[in-house]
């Protein structure tokens, strides 16, 4: 019986943290999932290029946060780049996926120096299962009640300057705040999606002939919660094997590896870990896949 207790009071706070956290998933490929974030991004790498990705978050776990994406971007002649981003985003007794196409278009700074500019037109399909609300023993508001699904338009907009070593993004990819569930002291209640901005950049260090290090940063500021800061350093050795690791700010710290096969095509794996579990006996653990087709 106290089993069965402990193990419904984790899933309560899981459900709890899962409903009160980041609403946009973080992907520890944050530098080669910009597309999601920036669509200034489209085409910018001209070539075209087919990126997956899967990220699993208490893996152990029936229903803990699980997160998919596909994405494709390509030049569209010299100046135009095009791109489609699908995401797929459950947690717990949401699922929602999400849908945008990308438009930018590149503006020659110097020889060396690009700046794109880039609109995100988008459409999410958002569902709730409120039923679900008495399994995990949260309570729940009357704007609750005959929740149903919903399918509602954003746009977002983003710059991407890029350099012979280095890069600089800014982006906001949804501007509209529909609504969705969220929780406050273990009750269940209709609020807004917030608005997420994205502040990015990074430094290519030529170390040797054969070996580089990628530096990035990421600032995401949301709405109501603290801004969140993630820092990553990654050696390239000759483009074939790339081995780095990634810290979010009084969060988490990630290992992550990206083996580069051939005629475009890279498969990664990354492993990230809370600072701080926050509930005793559960593996924190998030895994990450990443794989990137060149056609």
């Amino acid at each position: 019986m106290k089993t069965k207790i402990s193990t419904l009071f984790t899933l309560l706070a899981m459900m709890a943290m899962g409903l009160y956290a980041q609403q946009d998933p973080q992907f520890t490929f944050y530098r080669y999932n910009m597309n999601i974030y920036n669509p200034a991004y489209a085409g910018s790498s001209e070539a075209v290029e087919l990126t997956l990705g899967l990220r699993s978050q208490w893996a152990s776990v029936q229903g803990a946060p699980e997160s998919q994406s596909a994405i494709f971007g390509m030049p569209v002649g010299k100046n135009v780049g095009l791109g489609v981003s699908i995401l797929n985003d459950r947690t717990f007794i949401e699922q929602q996926t999400w849908l945008a196409v990308d438009f930018s278009y590149r503006l020659q700074i110097s020889g060396t120096t690009d700046l794109y500019l880039g609109i995100k037109a988008s459409a999410n399909s958002y569902d709730a299962n409120t039923q679900g609300l008495i399994t995990y023993g949260l309570g729940q508001d009357g704007s609750l009640m005959g929740l149903e699904s919903r399918f509602t338009p954003n746009v977002g907009a983003g710059a991407y300057l890029k350099g012979l070593n280095y890069f600089i993004a800014l982006s906001a990819p949804k501007l509209l705040t529909p609504e969705r569930m969220q929780e406050l002291d273990g009750n269940a209640f209709l609020g807004d999606d917030r608005m997420h901005a994205y502040l990015s950049g990074g430094y290519d260090f030529i170390l040797s002939k054969s070996v580089d290090l990628k530096t990035m940063a990421m600032v995401r500021y949301e709405q109501s919660s603290p801004v969140s800061l993630e820092l990553t350093g990654i050696l390239d050795f000759g483009q074939r094997f790339e081995l780095g690791t990634s810290y979010r700010y009084d969060e988490s710290i990630s290992g992550l590896f990206l083996f580069n096969i051939g005629n475009g095509f890279k498969i990664g794996y990354a492993y990230e870990t809370a600072l701080e579990n926050q509930i005793d006996g559960l593996d924190n653990a998030t895994h990450e896949l990443f794989m990137r087709i060149g056609l």
